[in-house]
C-alpha cells in the first residue's frame, strides 16, 4: 500500500454542473500530464475555489481560511494533500500537517483538502491507479471504435446483441461531446457508465 506511485495534482478549471442543480465539475489535471479527473463538489465548496483561484479576500474569513489561520497560529505546516481512495464515485483525501517534529495525518472531504492546498500553497496528490481509473479518457475511443468496426465487419452480430453495441457506441460518443463541450461533470457520469459496460462485457 505505501509503495503505490502517487501523482502531483493541479487545479484546471471549475465549471457549472448541466444535469445536477447546485452542483460544479472541479477539473484536476496531471501535473506534467495530461490526464483530468472531474470532481463534483458543492456550491459553497465552487464559491471558496473560485476565490482562492482568483485571489480573492472576503471581507470575512471563510471556513477555510479561519482553519488556515488556526494552523498558522499553532505553527503547523500543511505538508501535503492526498487522495487516496474512490468509493462509489466519493473521493477521500488526507490532510498532511507537520506540528514541530511531529507529523499528523487528518481525514478530510476532497473539497475541503483542495480549498485549504489552495489556501496553503501545499500540493495536491493522488495515486496514480485511482488516477488512472477515474480519469476523463479520450484518447482511447478511436481505437475501441475501429476495433468494434472490424468485428462487425467480419460477421453479422446475433440480433440479441445488437441492442448492445449502438447503446456504448452512443455513450462513446456522447463522451467525446461532453469533453469538446467541457460539461466534465456530464462526461464523469458517462465514462463511469462506459465502465459498466465494458466490464460486463469481459
Amino acid at each position: 500500500m505505501t509503495n503505490r506511485k502517487k501523482v502531483e495534482l493541479e487545479v484546471l478549471n471549475i465549471n457549472n454542473s448541466h444535469t445536477q442543480a447546485g452542483a460544479f465539475a472541479l477539473v484536476l489535471l496531471e501535473k506534467d500530464g495530461t490526464r483530468q479527473l472531474p470532481i463534483i463538489v458543492g456550491a459553497s465548496e465552487a464559491q471558496a475555489i473560485i476565490l482562492e483561484l482568483k485571489g480573492i479576500t472576503p471581507p470575512r474569513p471563510l471556513t477555510h481560511a479561519l482553519f488556515a489561520s488556526v494552523l498558522d497560529a499553532l505553527g503547523a505546516q500543511l505538508l501535503r494533500v492526498l487522495i487516496y481512495k474512490v468509493e462509489s464515485g466519493v473521493y477521500y483525501a488526507y490532510l498532511y500537517l507537520r506540528a514541530g517534529d511531529t507529523i499528523f495525518r487528518v481525514d478530510s472531504r476532497t473539497s475541503d483538502a483542495i480549498i485549504l492546498a489552495l489556501r496553503m500553497a501545499a500540493p495536491i496528490f493522488i495515486y496514480d491507479d485511482i488516477l488512472e481509473a477515474g480519469h476523463i479518457r479520450i484518447s482511447d475511443l478511436e481505437d475501441e471504435e475501429q476495433g468494434k468496426a472490424a468485428n462487425s465487419n467480419k460477421t453479422n452480430a446475433p440480433s440479441q446483441t445488437e441492442p448492445q453495441e449502438p447503446t456504448l457506441d452512443s455513450l462513446k460518443k456522447a463522451l467525446e461531446k461532453a469533453v469538446e463541450k467541457e460539461n466534465y461533470e456530464q462526461a464523469a457520469v458517462l465514462r463511469d457508465k462506459i465502465n459498466q459496460l465494458t466490464q460486463t462485457t469481459r
